[in-house]
């Protein structure tokens, strides 16, 4: 039994954040409903590299975040879809929607609403800023946050200009705190027989995500330096030009500079190091940055990956992803799943989840729904009639 088996989640999310944290609860097992415009559906069906999938509507984006859900089209704007939507809430144990703040209780589906209905239900809120605070209603994406939160500015090297960070960060970031907090309250109902409403805000899930500078820079008065290549607080935390390749130190302490030192056959400084403590280290960090640059300047990076990590120092050779993607690492592990795809002909690997578990841990066993692909089931699941559905179809209600 997986962990949430028998949990109904309607998903009224969209791009990425919202549709993460929902692609989590689903491969654990929840029945995800995916409730989409009509005539438009998720953006992100609409997006990725590869053009016959977005003419399909199964955009890459969408495809790497939906598999075990089923799709609803279906218009809240409208009074009959609204009756749906209040029916369907009626099932559920979770409503999670990533509209700008205010949108849904507009509508007089927001928290509350269904909240008088149904007081157990755990209603979520994903957006940009929160749903407090004089930015509540400004609308964001990754890119927005980054640089509204400070992390852009922490980013790149020190003499250019703001680096955007390669993948959404944010929105992985955001979509997994907003999956733990759904998690937790439903810990907490199974205890109370209470909902709860929950707020979750990418800016905040962006200074969770800097914990350490928050902490340090409200302490200071000073922000964070950029740090590009080199970590800046010791020489063995960092990255170095090698002969081919760029290799990623991750030394800090001075028992790991003393193994590293070892490792490089420079017992002198081993023994200079073992008597240091992290304080001390900062000190010395000119001194060994210039004896590491001119060692690993003599061999390739993959070279000092194996030397390193064969003497116990953590070490890797800066890679391209899908050089990662066909490792034997990432095949021993289930970090990413599989599943057919009718539009290419072949199988598309996304990523599941970031863990495994001995029993019952996250699986796909449906590949992602096509747009409104189930709603005559799901209505069907209600008690709607086929003349009905078929009404509710020829309005353009679902």
């Amino acid at each position: 039994m997986q962990a949430f088996d028998g949990i109904r989640v309607l998903d009224l999310t969209h791009v990425l954040a919202g549709p993460f944290a929902t692609y989590q609860l689903a491969v654990l097992g929840a029945d995800v409903i995916k409730i989409e415009p009509p005539g438009q559906g998720d953006m992100n069906r609409q997006v990725g590299p590869v053009h016959e999938l977005n003419a399909a509507r199964m955009g890459a984006h969408f495809q790497s975040q939906a598999a075990n859900k089923r799709s609803l089209a279906l218009d809240l704007k409208s009074a009959e879809g609204k009756e749906v939507f209040l029916a369907l809430a009626m099932t559920a144990d979770v409503i999670v929607e990533n509209y700008r703040t205010g949108s849904m209780a507009g509508m007089g589906l927001g928290y509350r609403d269904i909240a008088a209905q149904k007081p157990d239900i755990i209603y979520c809120s994903i957006t940009g800023f929160g749903q407090t605070g004089p930015k509540a209603k400004d609308p964001a994406f990754d890119n927005v946050i980054q640089a509204w939160s400070g992390m852009m500015e922490e980013t790149g090297p020190a003499d250019g200009d703001p680096v955007i960070m390669g993948p959404p960060v944010l929105d992985y970031g955001t979509g997994a705190q907003a999956a733990f907090a759904i998690a937790a309250s439903l810990l907490r109902r199974e205890r109370t027989g209470e909902g709860q409403w929950i707020d979750v805000a990418m800016l905040d899930a962006a200074l969770a995500m800097q914990s350490c500078f928050a902490l340090n820079t409200a302490a200071t008065g000073q922000p964070p330096a950029r740090s590009a290549m080199q970590g800046g607080w010791v020489a063995g935390y960092g990255c170095y030009h090698t002969k081919q390749g760029i290799l990623a130190l991750g030394v800090f302490t001075p028992a790991q500079h003393k193994t590293l030192f070892e490792a490089l056959n420079r017992e002198d400084l081993a023994a200079e190091v073992a008597a240091y403590t992290i304080a001390d280290m900062p000190a010395r960090q000119a001194k060994d940055h210039a004896v590491l640059t001119e060692a690993f300047a003599g061999e390739t990076a993959q070279h000092w990956e194996d030397h390193l990590t064969t003497a116990g120092v953590p070490a890797a050779r800066v890679r391209v992803l899908d050089e990662t993607l066909a490792s034997a690492q990432v095949a021993a592990r289930r970090a990413l799943t599989s599943f057919p795809s009718s539009d290419l002909g072949g199988t598309l690997r996304p990523a599941m989840a970031a863990f495994m578990c001995n029993q019952d841990g996250p699986a796909a066993d449906r590949a992602p729904p096509r747009f409104g692909e189930h709603g005559e089931d799901i209505l069907s699941e209600l008690g709607y009639t086929a003349q009905q559905i078929a009404d509710l179809s020829a309005k353009g209600i679902i």
